[in-house]
């Protein structure tokens, strides 16, 4: 049974953390936001579109090479039992243990320097699959993007900031490991800042001298953002490590069975392939929008749902993303000392066993707590966006991008995010949960699931954009659609979890009131009707005002 007070330390960690990161990133976001205001109105939907595939480029690489390894990461039990009990290799014959070399680095900078290790096989991994995946994308893209000013060059740009990103991995990697969120908060903003002002600067430079710099502007915004991101944590990662006798270097280990090539923990490396095929799925299925929009629309088309998917995810980057990170972390350290996933002879146990019911524990009891209080704050959360979101989006988009861009498919694809987000933010904490307590026999039955979800969402959206051509807006509802069926899988999952430890959750309990379920139906009927008179004025936005006022009162 876990410790109640580790327990109550670690959500405190967990909820200060993601605080943090919360409102660091609205900080940092706000201001860039402001910057690319500024940047939409030099900017053609043809060039986002290329920046917008140089993007999904880039995140593509570190989600194969890096995901599953922070994933396993954080499941790396935090207790010493193991070291300890390794510590001592037998008696010296005078009744007194005799200490083996594992001791003489510590628990701590043993651990640490096993995370550091590790983190490099997404080194390993990430630089090879940069070249291949940079030399498909040549073959495969389309001429109109290849014959674009300066994209060679932009793509070797996106390149190299993708590797020094990837340089970054172990000091990412303590980072997350020691709940370093101050560190991370700060390093993300600045980098996140400076990115956006030298993606700024060129890009107006640029118009204003008549000079065609293509998507050069963005490759070297990524660029400065890689080494700002760097800097920031090498100068605290690197202090750590001095003080507590480990390096950020790949470092052999003091001999042990549990070890490849005296670096590698085969715990964690057996944990991290099982969990490989999950994070490819996982990054398809998030991005697989993305990649249909490219690989099946014109660059015009590409650029406005970039930018409606942008403006769509600010909400889900600036507040869900930290907190699904935060609370992964937060019952993967919770379970540490129940989790079995971290030793084969336990691992096969497990699975022989069939999972069976397991004894009730405080720490499925704060879990069942902590995952009851989220997903009905997310609920209320969703009833508001889906109500009033819609009829807000298109106004919104005409004063922030301006009349050019309230021209184009943005607005129908923004306003067909305001029910997409509110699926994303509920699959983000249940699939957190299942990430952080899943056995590698789970994960791998999840994986042919999401295979599953993979071919059902890419043959509903080829259907929607090839046959139906119905672009942005239906392949946002083949997205919906997909993220129904994982929540399905994950909240099955996690009520199947929970149950075995007597401590399930109560569906009542998510649901909202009925007052609020009312006021839902009645502001969302006055607010079709009201969208029938909007003509792009500010009007328009006081009269939405006030219907929202009004339910947000009633509710």
């Amino acid at each position: 049974m876990s410790d109640p007070s580790l327990s109550s330390s670690l959500l405190a960690k967990s909820t200060n953390g993601a605080t943090l990161l919360v409102l660091l990133r609205i900080g940092s976001r706000l201001a860039t936001f402001a910057l690319n205001q500024v940047l939409l109105r030099f900017l053609a939907p043809e060039i986002l579109g290329i920046s917008t595939q140089l993007d999904l480029f880039a995140t593509s690489i570190l989600s194969f090479a890096c995901e599953s390894l922070r994933v396993a990461l954080q499941r790396q039990r935090h207790d010493d039992s193991q070291e300890i009990a390794g510590a001592y290799s037998g008696s010296n014959g005078k009744g007194q243990s005799k200490r083996s070399p594992a001791t003489e680095m510590g628990s701590y900078g043993r651990r640490a320097q096993e995370t550091v290790n590790l983190s490099y096989i997404a080194i390993a991994i990430g630089v090879p699959l940069a070249y291949a995946l940079a030399t498909v994308y040549l073959n495969s893209a389309d001429p109109a993007v290849l014959n674009a000013p300066y994209f060679n060059e932009a793509l070797h740009g996106y390149i190299i900031a993708t590797i020094l990103e990837l340089l970054n991995e172990p000091s990412f990697a303590i980072a997350q490991q020691q709940m370093l969120y101050s560190t991370r908060a700060s390093a993300e903003a600045s980098a996140t800042f400076v990115k956006c002002i030298v993606t700024c600067s060129l890009a107006i430079w640029a118009s204003k001298t008549s000079t065609q710099l293509g998507v050069l502007p963005f490759a070297f915004g990524q660029i400065a953002y890689a080494l700002v991101l760097n800097g920031n944590y090498l100068s605290r990662v690197i202090t750590l490590a001095f003080d507590n006798d480990f390096s950020i270097a790949l470092k052999s280990l003091p001999s042990s069975p549990h070890l490849y090539f005296s670096r590698f923990s085969k715990p964690l490396v057996y944990l991290a392939g099982n969990l490989y095929a999950q994070s490819v799925l996982k990054q398809l299925l998030t991005n697989g929008d993305s990649y249909l929009i490219a690989s099946f629309t014109s660059l015009s088309a590409q650029g406005s749902y970039a930018l409606a998917a942008n403006y769509g995810g600010l909400v889900a980057r600036i507040l869900f993303q930290p907190i699904e990170e935060s609370s992964r972390s937060y019952f993967a350290r919770l379970f540490a000392s129940e989790n079995l996933s971290l030793g084969k002879a336990d691992i096969a146990g497990r699975e022989k066993n069939g999972e069976a019911k397991i004894k009730p524990t405080s720490a499925a009891a704060k879990a069942s707590q902590y995952l009851t209080t989220l997903l009905r704050a997310y609920i209320l959360f969703s009833i508001f966006v889906a109500t009033l979101g819609p009829t807000l989006s298109p106004l919104a988009l005409r004063i922030a991008a301006g009349s050019r861009w309230a021209d184009t498919e943005a607005p129908a694809v923004l306003a067909a995010y305001c029910y997409y987000i509110p699926l994303l933010a509920i699959n983000g904490i249940l699939e957190a949960f299942v990430a952080a307590t899943a056995s590698p026999a789970q994960l791998r039955y999840q994986a042919g699931f999401m295979v599953a979800f993979s071919a059902s969402f890419v043959a509903s959206g080829y259907y929607v954009l090839k046959v139906l051509q119905r672009s942005g807006r239906g392949l946002v509802l083949a997205s919906s659609v997909s993220m129904l069926l994982r929540i399905s899988y994950s909240s099955t999952f996690v009520k199947s979890y929970l149950e075995r430890s007597g401590n399930g959750l109560k569906v009542k309990e998510l649901l909202p009131g009925a007052v609020t379920a009312v006021g839902s139906l009645a502001s969302a009927i006055a607010l079709n009707q009201i969208e029938k008179s909007f003509d792009g004025c500010f009007m328009d936005l006081i009269k939405w005002i006030s219907v929202a006022g009004a339910f947000g009162m009633a509710a």
